[in-house]
């Protein structure tokens, strides 16, 4: 099963003083980036969530987030005295020189200072982190089924694009005879109006004749792009992890689909060519997407 690496998970763990919620988004990328939004009494574990998520995810643009919402107000927050009274004592002399001594007013300003409140940093209770780490599993799981989701959605349009590079194939063949006989009727014709002018050699004209005409001809390359689209479905359907080598079979298709079109010398067959090439760039815009 193919997956989207376009998700988002979340889960939310409720400890008797807080609630964290847990928020994982995804994105594509070629490589694992992942940005980490962590509280600093977290941030020690940083290396386990990543190893954790780096084996999970594979790869993307990732952002995990850890929200907390505090039951009643944050115990942890202290009012820094010293540093109030010393920018009072430093702001005081400043108002009284302007006529401006309202000290409730000297208060609001000295408050959105800097380290006016200080956190205590508590230390990381084990047992607690336990049920974190679980509810930041089970916010991984959600995400991988959300990219699931999204995988099977992504599954349907390109196996629908293949089938079409397919029935556009079969519909290049009624026009192949047809080709060939008007090049060679093309050029007898051109032969034709000079034959008073110069000695044709029938033989050697009928292997070149022969020679230009294979040259034309698209059966191998049918045949390989054939092979290309079968593999290519296989791979859809009984891998995971496929968006780099569904990229590498999408290469080999263009690569057959671009030899027809050099060889098309057919104004229809081109056509087909054309809309082709069409499907092939949409399966790759859709592939950029998987993991």
């Amino acid at each position: 099963m193919i997956k989207s690496m376009t998700g988002f998970g979340k889960a939310i763990c409720e400890l008797p003083d807080k609630k964290i919620s847990i928020e994982i988004k995804s994105l594509n990328s070629k490589q694992l980036d992942v940005n980490m939004r962590l509280p600093n009494l977290y941030r020690q574990k940083d290396l386990v969530l990543r190893n954790e998520l780096s084996s999970q995810i594979g790869r993307g643009k990732v952002d995990v987030g850890f929200y907390i919402d505090f039951h009643g107000s944050e115990k942890n927050a202290i009012i820094n005295a010293p540093v109030i009274e010393n920018y009072y004592n430093q702001i005081k002399p400043i108002s009284d020189k302007l006529g401006l001594s309202d000290n409730a007013d000297i208060l609001k300003t000295i408050m959105p200072l800097p380290d006016t409140v200080k956190i205590e940093q508590n230390e990381l209770d084990e047992e607690e982190w336990k049920l974190i780490f679980t509810s930041f599993k089970e916010a991984l799981s959600n995400i991988n089924e959300f990219r699931a989701q999204e995988g099977e959605v992504l599954k349907i349009d390109i196996i629908e694009r293949i089938e079409n590079i397919r029935s556009l194939m079969l519909q290049i063949e009624p026009y192949e005879t047809e080709r060939i006989e008007k090049v060679r009727t093309r050029i007898l014709d051109q032969l034709n109006e000079l034959k008073d002018k110069i000695t044709i050699d029938q033989n050697r004209f009928e292997q070149e004749m022969i020679y230009y005409l294979e040259k034309l001809d698209v059966t191998e390359e049918k045949v390989r792009l054939t092979n290309h689209l079968d593999y290519f479905t296989e791979t859809v359907e009984k891998e995971e992890l496929v968006g780099k080598k569904l990229g590498f079979i999408a290469q080999e298709i263009g690569r057959e689909i671009n030899t027809m079109g050099s060889k098309a010398n057919h104004a229809e067959i081109q056509k087909l060519v054309i809309q082709m090439k069409d499907e092939l760039e949409k399966i790759k815009e859709q592939n950029l997407n998987i993991l």
